[in-house]
C-alpha cells in the first residue's frame, strides 16, 4: 500500500467514526497550522427534478403523510407564519455560515418566508450539542427534529410526552433541531440541510427516490433540486396545516404544474414501494455492531428481494455496492464484481451520478492497488465533477487523493502535488483538521514511499 493509499484509508474510516473531543496533542497541532486553509463550498447548483408531475405528486403524499417508521399521519402539517430560526449551544463558525447558505437557499429556491434570529423564542430552534448527549437519548441518531421543543433539556424532560409526539401534530409552530458540535464540519453541514428540512416539511424517507436528502442511503447530503421543489410546493397557497390525504392530492397537480411546469411533458413511470423487509435488512448492514458476517447476509437477502421485487433501479444497485465496502479488504475480486454488477444498475437508471461516484471512488482504489491508476484518471475526474456539484466535500477529498496517486503513478508529479495539496484543504471540511493531521502524521511515521507503486 503506498502512504497515499494509507491516508486515504485512514480519511475513509474517520468518515464513518465519531470525532471525539479530546486535547490535540502539539505534534498534530503544528501539522494542522501548516495544512491549506480550509476549502467549503459557496454556490449551489442543483439539478431541477426529471421526473413527471405525477410521480412527484405520488411521493409528496408518501413524505408528507407517514412517519420514517410507517405510522400513518391524519393531516398535513407545515408552518403557517413567516419563520424564525435560532442557534443556540455551543455551535461552531462553520455552523453559523452553512445555516447563512441553507436560509438563503431555501428563500431563493424555496421561496419560503424564512430568517434568522438572535434572541427570543424561534419557530425553530438549532441547539449545538455533544454526540454523546445525543447518543444518550438516541444511540443510532447522527443528529435529529423533534416538535414542541426549544431547548435539548426541555425534550430530554418531555420526550415521553403527547407534545413530542409527531403523530399527534396537527400544525408546526415550535420545533427543536439538536446538531452535534463535535463533529467535522461537513457531518454539521448535513445535519442542518436534513433536519432543517424535516422541520420545514417531510417527515418520511423513501429509499426509491435517487435524488434527494429525503433518503435513508445517505447518498445526498445537501437539498437537491427535487427537495426545494417539495419544500416549494410544501408552502403553497393552496395548501394549509390540517388538510386530509385527499385534499393535499386533489390540489397537487395544480400546484405542480405551475411550479414544474417541465414536470407535465414527462411520462409518469411505474413506481413501487420499498418493502419494509428490504429496509430492515439494509440497516442490518449497515449496523456496525452486527457481526461481519451477520451485516453481509443482511446485504445479501436485501439483493435477493431486489432481484424478487424485479428491480432495476438504484436500490437494485444498494445492496451490491454494501457488499462491495464489506468485502474490499478480505475478498477484494469479490468486492469489484459486486461494484460492477451496481455499476451496471446504475447505468441504466438516470440521475444516479452521485452513487456512481461514491462507486468510483472504490474501484479507483482497486486501480491504484493494480498500479493501473492512469487508466482510472478519466472517470476519477468525471466523479470530481459530479461530487463537487453535489458538494460533497468528504468524497471530493477522497477522490482528488486517488487522483494524485494516479498522476505520481504517471509520473506527473508536480501536479500530483497540487492536487493532492487541494483534497487536503477539502478535506480539512469533510473529515474535520485533527482527523487529516493525525493522518499526516501517520504517514511520517511510516517513513518514504514505497517505490513499487502497485504493491
Amino acid at each position: 500500500m503506498t502512504r497515499w493509499a494509507a491516508i486515504l484509508a485512514a480519511l475513509a474510516m474517520a468518515g464513518c467514526a465519531a470525532v471525539e473531543p479530546i486535547e490535540v496533542p502539539t505534534r498534530v497541532q503544528a501539522i494542522e497550522e501548516k495544512l491549506p486553509p480550509t476549502k467549503s463550498f459557496t454556490r449551489s447548483a442543483p439539478t431541477p427534478p426529471g421526473r413527471s408531475n405525477t410521480n412527484i405528486a405520488t411521493d409528496f403524499v408518501s413524505l408528507h403523510f407517514a412517519l420514517e417508521g410507517g405510522a400513518q399521519l391524519p393531516v398535513f402539517t407545515r408552518f403557517e407564519t413567516p419563520i424564525t430560526v435560532r442557534l443556540t449551544g455551543a455551535p461552531t463558525p462553520s455552523m453559523q455560515r452553512d445555516l447563512t447558505r441553507l436560509l438563503n437557499r431555501l428563500r431563493n429556491e424555496a421561496g419560503i418566508n424564512i430568517r434568522q434570529v438572535s434572541s427570543g423564542t424561534a419557530n425553530i430552534t438549532v441547539e449545538a450539542v455533544s454526540q454523546e448527549q445525543i447518543h444518550a437519548i438516541l444511540p443510532q441518531a447522527a443528529c435529529f427534529v423533534v416538535p414542541n421543543s426549544s431547548s435539548f433539556e426541555e425534550y430530554r424532560r418531555d420526550r415521553r410526552k403527547q407534545k413530542s409526539s409527531w403523530s399527534r401534530l396537527r400544525s408546526r409552530e415550535r420545533l427543536g433541531v439538536f446538531i452535534p458540535y463535535d463533529v467535522s464540519p461537513q457531518e454539521k453541514r448535513d445535519c442542518l440541510h436534513e433536519e432543517i428540512a424535516q422541520a420545514l416539511g417531510p417527515l418520511n424517507d423513501l429509499y426509491h427516490l435517487p435524488d434527494s436528502v429525503f433518503n435513508d442511503d445517505n447518498i445526498h447530503t445537501v437539498l437537491t433540486g427535487f427537495d426545494m421543489l417539495i419544500l416549494r410546493t410544501a408552502y403553497a397557497p393552496e395548501l394549509r396545516s390540517g388538510m386530509t390525504r385527499e385534499q393535499v392530492e386533489a390540489a397537487l397537480p395544480g400546484i405542480l404544474s405551475r411550479l414544474n411546469p417541465r414536470g407535465d411533458a414527462l411520462p409518469a413511470r411505474p413506481a413501487s414501494d420499498t418493502p419494509r423487509e428490504w429496509i430492515n435488512a439494509i440497516q442490518k448492514s449497515l449496523r456496525p455492531t452486527r457481526g461481519a458476517q451477520r451485516r453481509l447476509k443482511d446485504a445479501q437477502k436485501a439483493a435477493r428481494i431486489g432481484q424478487e421485487q424485479g428491480w432495476t433501479d438504484h436500490r437494485r444497485a444498494y445492496p451490491y455496492y454494501v457488499m462491495g465496502r464489506m468485502e474490499q479488504f478480505d475478498n477484494p475480486q469479490k468486492a469489484l464484481r459486486n461494484y460492477q454488477t451496481a455499476l451496471q444498475f446504475l447505468r441504466a437508471t438516470p440521475g444516479t451520478e452521485v452513487h456512481q461516484a461514491y462507486i468510483t471512488t472504490q474501484t479507483a482504489a482497486y486501480a491504484l492497488a493494480q498500479g493501473k491508476g492512469p487508466e482510472a484518471l478519466p472517470e476519477l475526474n468525471k466523479a470530481i465533477d459530479v461530487m463537487t456539484r453535489a458538494e460533497n466535500a468528504s468524497q471530493l477529498a477522497t477522490l482528488l487523493l486517488l487522483k494524485s496517486e494516479a498522476l505520481n503513478q504517471a509520473g506527473r508529479t508536480a501536479q500530483a502535488r497540487s492536487v493532492r495539496l487541494d483534497s487536503l484543504g477539502w478535506a480539512r471540511y469533510g473529515f474535520g483538521s485533527e482527523t487529516v493531521a493525525r493522518s499526516l502524521m501517520q504517514d511520517v511515521a511510516e517513513g518514504p514511499p514505497n517505490n513499487n507503486r502497485g504493491g
